[in-house]
């Protein structure tokens, strides 16, 4: 008789029924309730995804960490909870606005120097985060490729200010990196304000001071003129309090308005800034009484303009009630426009260069779409013809007597439906490196292919002007910095290839994606909704539409200002919108991002070198789907 093992107390054997936990979890718990107990905020939600990290007002999403839990994993994760804790924990929202400057250089330095305050706190309170935001900054900037970077033009002087506070206030080394980034403008830095970081230390536990000295390196860096009002000098000339002289800066600041004529007369700065609390609280009756007559004349008074009869057209059909502040920065341009012909021509020679390994894989798997593309156009033969080509088959019949008649046979019309397919790409900064490559150099075998086989192929890029809001966020700011004002950044939509060019022409566009700066961020749901716009305007039976893309939409500017899943569910009701007219076909690639969760029809890979593979498959069982669809209604 066989001896029967027995189970080892405290072994990983599984119990049967029961799924295997994983061994991440309890890490995850553990640091989701210590983000909380550092944050000091008990209803935060954490989670993790392989989403880019974020935070909003009431959730934290952290890097995903693997069932592996490797080192870097691990630090990562650690880092970005520490540093999204102490930012609750120390920051001061409402402060932070009211000294923040209008333009998006000072901006920038603002943001920076605070994020730099925040952590620097954290540090001198817990030291055990200073390690753990160590890796995190490790990790931002081996990403970004800071340690390589030799000329300061190269190097953001926002990051190497925040740098440089992080050292002066913690004595701490900086990761290699940042340590480069920051050498490389600490020359400047220290030459045109140094006086003012020598003060930094003493004012850490003061945001408000610690602001107000930000606003004087901004300006003795030579930036001043991007500060805008000093919110400190209606201190002066306001009695009521700090709440009171928060609205009037922001009434002042209004374009357009009525303010400036009083203040020309011979009143005091007091008589002012009660007339104007008065004219505020009488135009609040005003709004409550009749609402719609007074946003008509606000419109006019403020823009010079008539009321509006009507509501202006919403910005989505898919969601009308999705917010844009403004469309008049938004751009859709010609890749041939944003760069020359001989700058072009380099970029795709470098395109090709770097891909050369991969076009021979990427060809086979094109030739073999071909292949089930032209088998699926239903070639058939009419044979015992009159005239015609001669049928082989009775080749022996004609020689032994010429005079034979149906010989003959010809070939039948193509019963292929016109098909119009897009290619969509992402071009945010996070595609930036070989996934931007791969992509580039599929869409450029895909589209020959295509042509060869009578489709027409269209290949279009997304992204924004700007980093972080542009001119957009600039004049949401010059207006009062409304709330909740919607998208607040400058689109860019490239046509990389117009389904009519000639793939010949287009060619040399797509060496656009390997252009420095080119990159930046990703706002799906509008680029969607525009691409699908484009399709319904062509004269195709079939149009098919595929997204290619690393991450859910990511605005920072926009995000900052408005709900944390403002844009994701925009892009959810597009998705939506498409899937349920059905006028367009769509199907989604997500690379190392689980696309499946948004499209009716996706696939995830997770490494980028199968993107040509997954391209092809997924248009290829297209196909065949039709091919049989077709097949099953000549049998019927």
């Amino acid at each position: 008789m066989a001896a029967t093992s027995k189970p080892v107390r405290g072994s990983n054997q599984l119990t049967p029924g029961k799924p295997p936990e994983n061994p991440a979890e309890p890490f995850k718990k553990a640091l989701a309730e210590a983000t909380k107990a550092m944050a000091n905020d008990p209803e935060l939600a954490v989670s993790f995804s392989i989403d880019p990290p974020g935070m909003s007002k009431d959730s934290a999403r952290l890097p995903q960490v693997s069932r592996r839990m490797t080192r870097d994993e691990v630090m990562l994760a650690r880092g970005t909870a520490d540093a999204f804790a102490l930012r609750r924990r120390f920051h001061n929202a409402a402060t932070h606005s009211r000294y923040a400057p209008q333009g998006e250089v000072a901006q920038a330095l603002y943001e920076a120097m605070e994020t730099a305050r925040c952590e620097a706190m954290g540090a001198r309170a817990m030291p055990g985060t200073a390690g753990n935001i160590d890796a995190k900054i490790a990790e931002d900037c081996r990403r970004k490729g800071y340690a390589q970077i030799k000329d300061k033009s190269d190097a953001p002087l926002a990051e190497a200010a925040g740098y440089l506070v992080r050292h002066l206030a913690t004595g701490r080394p900086l990761p290699k990196g940042a340590e480069n980034v920051m050498a490389l403008w600490r020359g400047f830095l220290e030459g045109e304000a140094g006086e003012s970081f020598e003060q930094i230390t003493a004012c850490l536990d003061d945001q408000k001071a610690f602001s107000r000295l930000t606003r004087k390196v901004i300006a003795d860096l030579g930036y001043g003129d991007q500060l805008g009002d000093d919110p400190d000098l209606d201190d002066e000339s306001d009695e009521g309090g700090e709440p009171e002289t928060e609205d009037q800066a922001e009434e002042q600041s209004e374009p357009g308005g009525e303010k400036d004529d009083t203040s020309d007369e011979s009143e005091s700065a007091d008589q002012t800034s009660e007339m104007e609390d008065m004219d505020t609280q009488s135009a609040e009756v005003s709004v409550e009484e009749d609402e719609n007559a007074e946003v008509s004349e606000e419109v006019e008074a403020e823009d010079g303009q008539p009321p509006f009869d009507r509501p202006p057209p919403a910005h989505s059909e898919a969601d009308p009630t999705y917010k844009v502040f403004t469309t008049q920065y938004d751009e859709e341009i010609a890749a041939e426009d944003l760069a020359d012909p001989a700058e072009l021509e380099r970029l795709r020679a470098y395109l090709d260069q770097q891909l050369e390994p991969l076009k021979g894989a990427v060809s086979r798997l094109a030739n073999r779409l071909q292949r089930r593309l032209q088998a699926q156009q239903n070639r058939s033969w009419h044979f015992d013809l009159e005239e015609g080509i001669l049928d082989a088959g009775r080749l022996a019949r004609v020689v032994a007597n010429p005079t034979t008649p149906l010989s003959f046979k010809q070939e039948s019309d193509t019963e292929f439906r016109d098909t119009v397919v897009t290619l969509l790409l992402d071009n945010s900064g996070s595609m930036r490196g070989r996934p931007i490559s791969i992509a580039a150099i599929c869409a450029d075998v895909l589209a020959r292919t295509l042509e060869r086989c009578q489709v027409k192929c269209e290949i279009l890029g997304f992204t924004t002007r700007a980093w972080k809001g542009g001119q957009s966020r600039e004049r949401w700011l010059a207006e009062g910095r409304a709330p909740l004002p919607g998208r607040l950044n400058d689109l860019r939509h490239i046509v990389y290839k117009g389904a009519d060019a000639p793939w010949r022409r287009a060619r040399p566009n797509l060496g656009l994606m390997m252009k420095e700066g080119l990159l930046k961020e990703n706002i799906d749901g509008e680029a969607l909704e525009w691409a699908h716009r484009r399709m319904l305007g062509r004269p195709e039976q079939r149009r098919i539409l595929m997204v290619i893309s690393d991450g859910a939409p990511v605005d920072d500017s926009t995000l900052s200002v408005n709900p944390a899943n403002f844009l994701e569910k925009h892009l959810r009701d597009v998705i939506a919108m498409i899937e349920k007219r059905r006028a367009v076909e769509l199907i989604a690639i997500g690379i190392g991002h689980d696309v499946t969760r948004y499209y009716q029809r996706a696939v995830t890979i997770t490494d980028v070198e199968q993107l040509a593979g997954a391209m092809t498959e997924q248009l290829a069982s297209l196909f065949d789907t039709d091919g049989r669809k077709s097949r099953r209604g000549r049998a019927a």
